[in-house]
């Protein structure tokens, strides 16, 4: 077991520290952030919950980018100076510092805005494509399996379904393949209901820190560990010398980043639609 360092001790930094210690499946996390001060306070704190929650995952903070040097993964998350995604001019040149710094390490952008510096890291910078993950949209699946599972009267833990696409105005849920307890959802939710929730995908965008940071933490687990599971998440479908796509889209996420872009059944209206945000992502 290795580490996962986190650039950004922010809100989303902050609550992806606690939630990779509280799970316990890396040996360490190191919360990197330029104010010092605030990165080691919340390390120090999340460390003083272990004696609470029951675990031994070790914190550490520290100020240079330097110390995301041999880390198993690296999540990009925000600043804590007014709690900011890293976009932008600044966002990119911390990109490329990282993906020279550690020249194997998948980088996972954590936050709402992220999908846009992906495109630039992959255009501009030339960064693997399959080092390039953002693991908002898996938070936005979550959300919607709850707006499901209201509906189908269950748990969202038994709701399976993709969103994919390019959220929040061109995203589309895979409802041709979406199930609960293992049933059809079509079979259970009517189909003005399903396109209800369609209708919400905008207004589920963009997603609170919390829900951020534990979609992040599974993937940054993944992507250090290797995994079986599934995720959806920004992505880099285009191939060859094709105009870089980010989408949304289920991946295989293993130690090396992306492993394998996974294509969700869809009804011919929903192709259309994925079609249509590739083509103007």
């Amino acid at each position: 077991m290795s580490f996962i360092a986190i650039v950004g001790a922010g809100a989303i930094g902050g609550a992806l520290a606690q939630r990779l210690a509280a799970r316990g499946r890396v040996r360490e996390v190191r919360l990197i952030d330029d104010q010092g001060g605030v990165a080691q306070g919340k390390a120090l704190d999340i460390q003083q919950s272990g004696a609470v929650d029951g675990f031994t995952t070790r914190l550490s903070a520290a100020t240079a980018i330097g110390a995301a040097a041999g880390a198993a993964a690296v999540v990009i998350a925000d600043a804590s100076a007014g709690d900011t995604e890293h976009t932008g001019e600044a966002g990119l040149a911390l990109v490329k510092r990282l993906a020279a710094l550690e020249a194997r390490a998948p980088l996972i952008f954590a936050g709402n805005t992220h999908r846009s510096l992906i495109v630039r890291a992959a255009t501009e910078l030339h960064v693997p494509r399959q080092r390039l993950i953002g693991s908002a949209p898996a938070a936005l699946e979550s959300a919607v399996r709850a707006l499901v599972a209201l509906d189908a009267d269950g748990s969202a833990s038994e709701i399976q379904l993709r969103v994919v696409g390019v959220p929040p105005s061109a995203a589309v849920i895979a409802w041709e393949e979406a199930t609960a307890s293992g049933q059809p959802i079509s079979s259970l939710i009517p189909p003005h209901r399903l396109a209800a929730i369609s209708s919400r995908l905008p207004r589920l965008w963009p997603l609170g820190p919390l829900a951020l940071a534990s979609a992040a933490a599974r993937v940054a687990e993944a992507a250090a560990n290797g995994s079986r599971r599934r995720y959806s998440c920004f992505v880099c479908v285009s191939e060859g010398e094709m105009p870089v796509a980010v989408l949304a889209m289920p991946a295989e996420i293993g130690r090396s980043g992306v492993a394998r872009v996974l294509r969700p059944s869809l009804t011919r209206q929903e192709q259309t639609l994925l079609d249509n945000a590739a083509a103007s992502a």
